[in-house]
């Protein structure tokens, strides 16, 4: 497949209604595009691309369950998402919401795409808190291999939680307050990097 195809393929499952990607000389300087689409989708579009050897949605178990080619509780399923209960819970209902098009990294996942997961997330955590009769629950995203990402594919876990569970051990951990001096070029920092991502 040519990169110009290959690119177009990928833009496809990032703009559905056809739109087409701006060109390199129309990005905003610096602007680096940073997807990694697959086949998880079951338009037409999807399904043709997935067909090209896209290893990595080919060896994506969560792209493999959304096509149906792999077993998985499915607890919830919409347009751009689906949600699961994890094959190896931390709790009983720990359970995942996974796009529906593969992205690797948070940073690569649109926002309209992790907005429409966190717009679940209210109505799924309390389906699950009511059945597994618990008081709380964790959101978390393990983004990276550093933060403890297994696998490669934006996801989010809903982790019941009960009181008392000492789930996590850096729960009783004491908390240090932050150093005015160190904090300070910090948030300097931060906000440049904010400045020039708007920019």
């Amino acid at each position: 497949m040519s990169p110009p195809r290959r690119l177009a393929v990928l833009c496809s499952h990032l703009r559905p209604d056809g739109a087409e990607p701006p060109a390199e000389n129309e990005r905003p300087a610096g602007q680096q595009t940073v997807i990694s689409a697959s086949p998880c989708g079951d338009d037409d579009r999807g399904a043709a691309a997935g067909r090209v050897g896209d290893w990595e949605a080919e060896s994506c178990v969560f792209c493999r369950i959304i096509r149906d080619e792999a077993p998985a509780f499915k607890l919830y399923e919409d347009d751009v998402c689906v949600c699961i209960l994890d094959s190896h819970p931390l709790a009983p209902g720990h359970s995942l919401i996974i796009p529906k098009r593969h992205f690797s990294l948070m940073e690569a996942t649109p926002p309209h795409i992790i907005a429409a997961m966190c717009s679940k997330v209210p109505f799924l955590s309390n389906a699950i808190m009511k059945a597994t009769d618990c008081d709380a629950f964790n959101l978390v995203v393990n983004n990276g291999e550093a933060a403890g990402q297994v696998i490669f594919h934006t996801h989010f876990h809903i982790i019941p939680r009960r009181s008392g569970d000492k789930l996590w051990p850096t729960e009783s951990f004491r908390r240090s307050s932050i150093e005015p001096n160190e904090t300070s070029s910090l948030i300097s920092c931060i906000k440049e990097q904010l400045d020039s991502s708007e920019g």
